[in-house]
């Protein structure tokens, strides 16, 4: 068969209009005036609501665009958090796929249960976010008056009292969630808290808290791994996706999620997430990653990448700003697992095999390590280009062609190493990405120079 000229130009028309729409929304969101700002994100926001909404009647704006369009937003939450990691705190890490796999089976699983008349998955888990946050903040502010406290032994006190709080939330809300259950009603006669609005609820809470847990167990596994070598590290998280994965494909005999099914995946997730989710989680990652590079804090986890002995020798805690990335990295994609779950409405375990683990990293390097723009441009791109117009025009050619694009792949990405080894936008920023220019201070020349002259003594 030959190939489309048709459907190749329709292709490129859709990758453009994407690039200039991620293009207007960094420069609309650095707009100077605070009206500019909130009212550019809403008309960009309503450009492809409405399209979603009305699509047009012609091969440019189908639902497998729109698809593309949601997994975009989660692929690219994903890998900012990997950039926080890799591309601005200088650790190679092949973990971000399984807390992706975490966020995505956590937040599945509470909506799962509520739409079933459970609600013992959001206390459990809500209960349990909370009382382990608690406990690492109490025990972080108490171990870090001893000095030279061995990290294995700092690592078993907090696996402790984590597993004391995880004891305490899952008997708190299997107490509590009998008391709930005359509010889900019945199928045939729903009670209130089987409505859309609490639906809805308890779907952002689902994410958020799945963001959470991912971002706890980044901390007790980050903790005695991160004190490895960086080639090290990465061995020891692409170990960790393994035994996600694994764990995932004997959800329903190891552990005690028999509504997961294991291998033969999940079933029955409320297909919640909308262009609005997406876009308001996509949005909030962004703005608080840009924040935070933009500090104090940003400046010390870059200082850790440049040099981490003369970053120790101007006092920064090098464990701490380690930790702090790989929580952060992996909070965000523990909240991009969870859109993605309520959008798809099927989780299987080949879907979190630690060989697609490899597409955030592709994704960084592609877009530029410790560009917070390139890994947005290369997210979108990524799944426009690579998994939209590639997989589409190859299907043109036979149903085996499509698998061809896995060649292509790391063509792509050598090609791109060879030609612009620093990315496609290296380090430069967009818009509200863009570092804020520090004013120069105006020096008086007259007082300077009638500084260098002595004074007469008479």
């Amino acid at each position: 068969m030959e190939l489309d000229p048709f459907s190749l130009l329709i292709s490129i028309v859709k990758i453009a209009v994407v690039m200039a729409w991620v293009y207007g929304l960094l420069r609309v969101m650095g707009h100077a005036s605070k009206w500019v700002k909130i009212g550019g994100v809403i008309a960009l926001f309503a450009v492809v609501q409405i399209a979603i909404l009305f699509p047009l009647n012609s091969p440019i704006l189908n639902n497998f665009d729109t698809g593309l369009l949601f997994q975009a937003c989660t692929i690219t939450m994903v890998s900012l958090g990997l950039n926080l990691i890799y591309g601005f705190n200088g650790q190679f890490s092949l973990g971000q796929w399984g807390f992706y796999g975490i966020g995505a089976y956590t937040a599945a699983d509470i909506t799962y249960r509520w739409t079933n008349g459970d609600a013992g998955g959001l206390l459990v888990a809500g209960i349990g976010v909370v009382l382990i946050g608690l406990v690492i903040l109490g025990l972080n502010r108490v171990l870090s008056r001893f000095r030279g406290l061995p990290v294995l032994s700092a690592f078993t006190l907090y696996l402790i009292g984590v597993a004391i709080a995880g004891a305490v939330a899952f008997f708190v809300g299997a107490s509590l969630s009998p008391l709930l259950a005359s509010l889900f009603g019945t199928s045939d006669v729903p009670g209130i808290l089987r409505g859309d609005l609490a639906v809805q609820v308890v779907f952002v809470l689902s994410v958020l808290i799945a963001g959470a847990f991912a971002a706890e167990v980044a901390f007790l596994f980050g903790l005695p791994v991160l004190t490895l070598g960086s080639d090290y590290f990465g061995i020891a998280t692409l170990g960790f996706t393994i035994v996600v994965n694994t764990l995932m494909v004997n959800s329903d005999t190891i552990l005690p999620f028999p509504e997961m099914k294991g291998g033969r995946g999940m079933v029955g997730i409320p297909q919640v997430t909308t262009w609005f989710y997406a876009f308001v989680f996509l949005l909030g990652v962004v703005v608080v990653m840009r924040n935070v590079m933009h500090s104090s804090t940003g400046r010390a986890i870059l200082s850790v990448r440049e040099d981490e002995t003369a970053s120790k020798a101007m006092g920064i805690n090098i464990a701490n700003y380690k930790l702090l990335a790989f929580v952060t990295g992996s909070l965000f994609a523990g909240i991009g697992g969870g859109v993605y779950a309520h959008y798809i409405g099927f989780l299987s375990p080949g879907t979190f095999d630690f060989i697609l683990g490899f597409n955030p990293l592709i994704i960084v390097v592609f877009g530029g390590l410790g560009s917070m723009t390139g890994t947005i441009v290369a997210g979108f791109f990524w799944m426009f280009f690579l998994e939209g117009m590639l997989r589409v025009l190859l299907g043109q050619l036979g149903t085996e062609a499509p698998t061809w694009r896995y060649v292509l792949y790391p063509i792509t990405l050598l090609l791109m190493m060879l030609v612009r080894p620093k990315g496609l936008l290296g380090s430069v920023e967009w818009g509200f990405l863009k570092p804020r220019a520090v004013p120069r201070r105006e020096t008086n020349q007259a007082a300077n120079g009638l500084a260098g002259i002595a004074p007469v003594v008479k």
